[in-house]
């Protein structure tokens, strides 16, 4: 066979790089940690992690309140915030910015809750707190009881500002509980539950807390629990009372123990603890800036562009780009069978758009080999570049190196 007859060699081999939003990148020592063999679940070194855990999760979201996990996806945290504080018939107001907080109001609705979604003022920006600030002026009798919201959506990339949420709340002295899903944020944004007023925060382990998928996690305050005494959705195992100063420790769990997680968790606990919270946060400010610049510096009328408008709305955890004509299917296939790199799928809309995500156990390396792939993937298409999103993400690196 001639050299030009000779089948084009793949680049893929080599281990595989995910730029999706979750499950992010798992730390070596979080995959080590949970490798290993079934303990005593009943006393031990089991007991001793998962009081370490439980004792330390507070601090991941700066409060005083009480951690929950369960052996569950995200959606199993929003269904034990809903079903331990409300009751059947009741209003909830869902403020929308893309998929998420939606979803989570339809699993409210089959749960017999009476949901009303606030939608944002486009598709491309966050929730409008002088909206949700009228909303509740005008709810009088209080009719609605909970406001549910996420911090950053998943599928926009939008961060919503939940500080001004909760002042619209104060504005109107509502009582309605104010929850906060965390699940895309946690671990990547700065969140301060109790400075916020946030009465219930949920999240999931696979994203900013660097563990496999498998734990959800709810943090609730005095006033959650005070909501607890008359709800009538509380079910067997998502009930917070039956997994409080439980008679054997096993019962947290309301059975057995999600033991090689909890060993994970410890494990990124320490990693978030070494490297220090607010050091975390700045970290993924400072690769989500890369990640802007280049998607600024790609940036065309027909081709890539951001699919949130305001700059100050756009997540540190992860971004959502628009294709306009740029074919997205053939981009991300290209990137993933021919470089061995994973883009997120565009979720929530029509529109043609993918992710990547930048959470978690990340640096400049494993950023910039993204954004060159995917930079090669567009000249490899010929498609339409304003200019090089490579260069522009280091230069924003440079000054942090």
């Amino acid at each position: 066979m001639s050299a030009a007859e000779s089948p084009r060699p793949s680049l893929r081999h080599g281990r595989v790089a995910l730029s999706i939003p979750g499950p992010s990148v798992m730390p070596d020592v979080v995959l080590q940690a949970m490798h290993r063999p079934m303990p005593n679940i009943y006393e031990g070194e089991l007991i001793d992690v998962s009081t370490s855990v439980l004792a330390d999760l507070p601090k991941i979201v700066r409060t005083d309140g009480t951690p929950y996990i369960a052996i569950s996806n995200g959606h199993g945290a929003w269904e034990m915030a809903l079903t331990n504080t409300l009751s059947r018939g009741q209003k909830v107001l869902v403020l929308e910015s893309g998929r998420f907080a939606v979803v989570w109001g339809e699993m409210a609705a089959i749960l017999g809750l009476d949901v009303e979604v606030l939608p944002a003022p486009s598709p491309h920006t966050g929730v409008d707190p002088a909206a949700v600030a009228d909303r509740l002026a005008a709810d009088t009798g209080h009719e609605i009881a909970a406001v549910l919201v996420v911090q950053v959506d998943t599928a926009t990339s939008v961060r919503n500002d939940i500080p001004a949420i909760r002042a619209a709340l104060d504005a109107s002295d509502h009582p309605a509980l104010l929850m906060v899903d965390g699940i895309a944020s946690i671990g990547c944004e700065r969140y301060e539950m109790d400075a916020w007023g946030v009465d219930i925060t949920i999240a999931a382990s696979q994203k900013g807390l660097m563990v496999p998928p498998g734990l959800s996690f709810c943090w609730a305050n005095a006033k959650a629990h005070e909501a607890r005494r008359t709800a009538d959705l509380v079910s067997g195992y998502w009930d917070w009372n039956q997994r409080n100063d439980p008679d054997q420790h096993y019962k947290r769990y309301s059975g057995t123990p999600p033991i090689s997680h909890l060993f994970g968790m410890r494990a990124a606990l320490d990693l978030f603890f070494a490297e220090g919270l607010e050091n975390v946060w700045a970290r993924h400010e400072i690769l989500a800036g890369a990640v802007h610049a280049a998607v600024e510096a790609w940036s065309t009328d027909d081709g890539l562009g951001f699919f949130i408008d305001d700059p100050a709305e756009r997540s540190f955890a992860t971004t959502t780009i628009r294709t306009n004509s740029i074919d997205v299917d053939e981009l991300r296939r290209r990137a993933e069978d021919e470089a061995g790199l994973v883009l997120g799928l565009g979720i929530g809309a029509d529109d043609p758009r993918f992710r990547i995500g930048h959470m978690g156990h990340l640096n400049p390396p494993m950023l910039l080999g993204t954004l060159g792939t995917v930079e090669a993937v567009l000249h490899a298409m010929g498609a339409p570049l304003g200019g090089s999103g490579v260069a522009a993400a280091a230069a924003a690196l440079a000054p942090h190196l």
